[in-house]
């Protein structure tokens, strides 16, 4: 939502920012996507951390796109301890968050244990994890002495067409057919868009009227086509880079928002002529929506945290004793040994709260952080908790929940419920949270 831009009389604070990035490509070989498909066998194109350290006020704030599938659990956690000590901050002044391309790597460091001590499939080379993160850290220290003031914030945006589609299609109360990144079937492309959010929303940050930085945020998964080996940010990855490219002065981030029920699938048949394609989509909404931006001035910020804790499954399959049975399994796919770690590394942390955390620029702007795989409901009840200020949502902080569905669509089944590892009690909690982050009078 266009902002309107008004002057503050009041003395400015030097608020600063410095911005960060650095190279987390995998080497030959390495598993792409939790091991579940081809591993490296080349790259297309380099995969990057990118964020912004802001300072001046009590804690610095740290924000982080890493252009990886997802980080659960205790991986999540090195990246904000890393990144919160390399800042001089608080853990909980840090939001890492993943893109979510599939030809990338998906890292959970308890799992990857578990796997070592049955001699499992690999999920994550643990040396290299840590090489990157320490990397990534000393990238965000070395920024600082770079940092430079900002004294207005702004935000544009966009609506995007023919990129999203809901790919849950449910027929009779019951989700009948998934329409997938790449969706081959002609009939299943074909129905409606279903909900989606279109509109592609851009947060910058300016000095006067340079312009320093710009984070953009839209909700689709980033795939057009995986599973080759070839190790790639895939389309919004590429759009982020092309915008970076054509405004090298103006520091470029891209984060991916509720999209655990969204894809491009209705626009891509997984043709490698539709990358490109999505690519400039997006590039051009990045473009149109920073030309749109209104600023305002900001003495301040303001930074919250929630902590939740979402119930785990209680169905046998994602208990305990059934996933140590199916992790020890030799003749098991070493995808479902896979989920079998990831679920006893959720377990193994169950007691340990998530954060969600947001960013609050005078009550007008806010930048919302949340876990897992949210649902596009989730993004759609933010925005709708605010109607008149511009609420960006990033999804795919801490992966260790995996999917978060509505409660509903736990009722309706398909793919995304029976694999998420928290209870349909998840969206009371979530929805909870943003109304307090966002300071909306909670209706109990």
């Amino acid at each position: 939502m266009p902002l309107p831009s008004y002057q503050v009389d009041t003395p400015m604070p030097k608020l600063q920012i410095a911005t960060f990035a650095a190279d987390v490509t995998p080497p030959d070989g390495h598993p792409l996507c939790g091991g579940w498909i081809e591993p490296v066998r080349g790259v297309d194109d380099p995969l990057k951390a990118l964020g912004v350290v802001l300072l001046g006020m009590d804690k610095p704030v740290v924000l982080c796109a890493l252009d990886w599938t997802g980080i659960r659990n205790e991986s999540h956690q090195a990246w904000r301890i890393a990144l919160a000590e390399a800042a001089g901050t608080s853990i909980h002044h840090v939001a890492v968050q993943t893109v979510h391309p599939h030809n990338a790597p998906f890292a959970d460091l308890e799992a990857q244990k578990f796997l070592d001590a049955v001699k499992g499939p690999p999920l994550v080379d643990l040396k290299w994890h840590a090489k990157v993160v320490k990397e990534t850290a000393a990238a965000l220290k070395a920024s600082l002495k770079n940092a430079v003031p900002f004294t207005h914030v702004g935000v544009g945006s966009t609506t995007i067409e023919q990129v999203a589609s809901n790919r849950r299609i449910v027929v009779d109360g019951k989700a009948k057919f998934s329409r997938t990144s790449a969706t081959k079937n002609p009939e299943v492309r074909d129905f409606p868009e279903g909900l989606i959010d279109p509109n592609l929303r851009t947060l910058t940050f300016w000095d006067g009227p340079k312009a320093l930085a710009a984070l953009h945020y839209y909700a689709t998964h980033p795939m057009s086509y995986y599973g080759d080996g070839r190790v790639s940010a895939d389309f919004c990855g590429l759009a982020r880079q092309k915008m970076q490219d054509e405004n090298p002065s103006i520091f470029q981030v891209y984060f991916t928002g509720c999209s655990g029920n969204v894809t491009a699938g209705k626009y891509n048949d997984g043709a490698k002529e539709n990358r490109p394609v999505l690519r400039d989509r997006m590039y051009n909404g990045m473009k149109a929506s920073f030309k749109a931006t209104r600023r305002m001035e900001v003495t301040e910020w303001d930074w919250r945290v929630e902590e939740v804790k979402l119930l785990p499954r209680k169905e046998a399959n994602f208990g305990e004793e059934k996933s140590k049975e199916v992790l020890a399994d030799e003749k098991a796919p070493k995808a479902r040994r896979g989920n079998a770690a990831l679920q006893l590394a959720w377990l193994k942390r169950i007691d340990r709260p998530i954060d969600i955390t947001c960013l609050d620029f005078g009550g007008k702007i806010f930048a919302l952080h949340l876990p897992g795989e949210p649902f596009i409901e989730y993004q759609l009840a933010a925005q709708k908790l605010r109607p008149k200020d511009a609420v960006l949502v990033a999804g795919y902080g801490d992966d260790g929940p995996g999917y978060l569905p509505t409660a509903k669509a736990y009722l309706e089944g398909g793919y995304e419920p029976s694999v998420a590892l928290s209870s349909s009690e998840t969206e009371a909690t979530l929805l909870k949270a943003m109304a307090k982050l966002l300071k909306v009078p909670i209706k109990e």
